[in-house]
């Protein structure tokens, strides 16, 4: 009982608290981002400046531009060259199309079915970067050539009637027609729709896929439940990566296409290099980039999801 009733010891006094210890190298990350930063600044940031300001000039080249703050040159560029617009966004979203349903499956084999030939498949994907653009899309005007193989092809399948009667080739011709520049859009931005795609279907657990065998579900529905929203990350990083540069290239339309299939690329270069419309040009550009931006942002809202590959 002596024991129970003893008073307790008196408790010793509190250390006064100390400050934590400053962590050394905090400021590293930043120093590590600054030429990033800067590389940004100088060649994104400041052109995109200089390109604003000129759109809002007016003069000329003999006798120099100036800023007026002339906004009617973003209103007048769009309504004479909204025909070109429309028919950029046609050919890169018919192009966004074509590769995801040429390079979905393709993806799909590498992932869960290339095996020991997984490393293989992979370079002759990547294979057409070591060769230059120009290089590739010259090569389908050989391929697209009147007479051709491919050509004949089409016609002793008369798909040619059918695209003919859809307005995509004329006649039996194919080079020169909306169909020979979406060919080349989609041949070189393939892929780019591949790449992410298979970085997305990889990551997927392999056993989801056997406990969806499990519970009785069919190949089918184990694709549409399973497979194909793990992979959304991929087929929205591959479509963003596919349609915004062929929405802006200038090189199919030129080497394969015809003055029918000019696309709002060619309108800028044009400008820029021949026309000498420097405010034109730069105006035309900014609508090019607001568009894109908008059906972005709207089109990865609807998507679902967020987590890009």
């Amino acid at each position: 009982m002596a024991t129970l009733t003893e008073a307790p010891p008196p408790l010793s006094p509190t250390a006064p608290e100390s400050k934590p210890p400053r962590r050394r190298g905090r400021w590293t990350p930043y120093w590590l981002l600054l030429p990033g930063l800067l590389w940004l600044i100088v060649f994104f940031a400041l052109p995109m400046l200089y390109q604003a300001s000129t759109s809002v000039q007016t003069g000329s080249l003999e006798e120099g531009y100036k800023v007026t703050w002339h906004f009617a040159t973003y209103w007048d560029a769009l309504s004479e060259y909204w025909p070109q617009f429309l028919r950029s966004i046609l050919y890169a979203g018919s192009a966004t199309i074509l590769c995801l349903i040429l390079g979905y499956p393709l993806a799909y084999l590498i992932a869960f079915r290339a095996g020991r030939w997984r490393n293989l498949i992979m370079i002759l994907v990547i294979a057409p970067f070591f060769t230059s653009f120009l290089i590739r899309t010259l090569a389908w005007k050989t391929i697209l050539a009147d007479g051709g193989p491919v050509v004949g092809a089409l016609n002793t399948l008369h798909i040619l009637d059918v695209t003919s009667w859809l307005g995509w080739t004329a006649g039996d011709r194919v080079l020169a027609t909306p169909l020979a520049v979406v060919c080349g859009l989609t041949y070189n931005f393939l892929p780019f729709m591949i790449l992410p795609l298979y970085s997305s279907l990889e990551r997927i657990d392999g056993r989801l896929h056997e406990a969806a065998g499990d519970l009785y579900a069919k190949p089918s529905t184990t694709f549409r439940r399973v497979t194909f929203p793990l992979s959304m990350p991929g087929v929205v990083s591959g479509t963003l990566l596919t349609f915004i540069p062929a929405a802006g290239d200038y090189v199919n339309a030129e080497l394969l296409g015809s003055t029918n299939t000019r696309m709002i690329g060619n309108v800028i270069q044009t400008q820029f290099l021949n026309v000498l419309d420097y405010p034109t040009a730069a105006a035309l550009s900014f609508i090019l980039m607001a568009a894109i931006l908008f059906m972005v942002t709207f089109y990865i809202r609807r998507s679902g999801t967020e987590d890009l590959v």
